[in-house]
């Protein structure tokens, strides 16, 4: 297993800071340099981190009950905590993402898994030339379901993400990292929730439509992966809502039941960043 998450680390610092960067224009105007650098400086101090949604849908694959159709929810942000750049061209940054599953179907509806992960990180938009290519974050995490007892899972992470943009409608994104295990009842995470994850990001020339596959690794050498596949289509044009379709199938989608597999398929609605989503 070290040697799966290290050779995905060097690979992905080898993409990130050796792409030839032809990859730097949406469909509207070149992202150079200058430009981009600006926008980190003078952006809002507080903004979108990783994808916002609400969505909603029934497992897929056996019978939809009460208890399998549920609402899954995300918000995610980000507050920059630095005015301007710090060596080698980084900014800081504190994340923080909760993800809750609410079974809506039932009595009293309650909201059976709340998912809290913080972080500290830094992020280093990555160029080519003049041009704009990606981003690279560095990133210490914590995930924990708040719960005690029984029902208590948490775990840290040393993590590093790369977003990097093949061409204008095409990026490739990846993130590996170095797990601390502390939670008494999840001390086999790794074999379910996975030790780095890959994926493709796709959108329109007009940027209407959007399409992304994520893959999480699980432990070991075979091919166990758990899959999530996104749909979505702006609601009006330069607006980030979009009507939006996640499919997932695999472990780990929640932290209480992490041991658990299933195939779920929601629709509902999702905020995006203006350029790119973070994973």
């Amino acid at each position: 297993m070290k040697r799966q998450w290290c050779v995905f680390i060097m690979a992905l610092i080898v993409a990130a800071l050796g792409c030839n960067g032809q990859i730097v224009s949406t469909p509207d105007e070149v992202i150079d340099a200058d430009s981009v650098r600006h926008a980190f400086d003078s952006q809002p101090y507080f903004g979108i981190y990783k994808d916002n949604y609400f969505i909603f849908g029934p497992s897929v694959g056996k019978k939809a009950t009460k208890e399998n159709t549920n609402v899954k929810f995300q918000v995610s942000v980000a507050q920059k905590l630095t005015k301007s750049t710090l060596p080698w061209g980084t900014y800081l940054y504190l994340f923080y993402t909760q993800k809750v599953f609410w079974n809506v179907l039932e009595n009293s509806m309650p909201m059976t898994d709340l998912n809290f992960n913080p972080g500290l990180g830094l992020s280093k938009p990555l160029f080519s030339g003049n041009r704009y290519i990606g981003k690279l974050t560095f990133i210490i995490e914590h995930e924990s379901n708040g719960r005690d007892g029984d029902e208590s899972r948490s775990w840290n992470k040393v993590s590093l993400a790369a977003n990097i943009m093949i061409d204008p409608n095409l990026m490739v994104h990846g993130k590996a990292w170095i797990p601390i295990v502390d939670g008494m009842n999840n001390k086999d995470i790794l074999k379910y929730s996975g030790i780095y994850q890959m994926g493709v990001q796709v959108m329109s020339n007009d940027r209407k439509f959007m399409g992304n596959i994520t893959l999480v690794k699980r432990k070991g050498w075979n091919l166990n992966y758990n899959t999530i596949f996104e749909l979505g289509m702006r609601m009006w044009k330069n607006a980030n809502e979009y009507f939006f379709l996640q499919y997932y199938n695999g472990y780990g989608e929640g932290l209480l039941d992490y041991k658990q597999f299933h195939t779920q398929l929601r629709f509902g609605i999702l905020i995006k960043p203006d350029l790119f989503s973070d994973f």
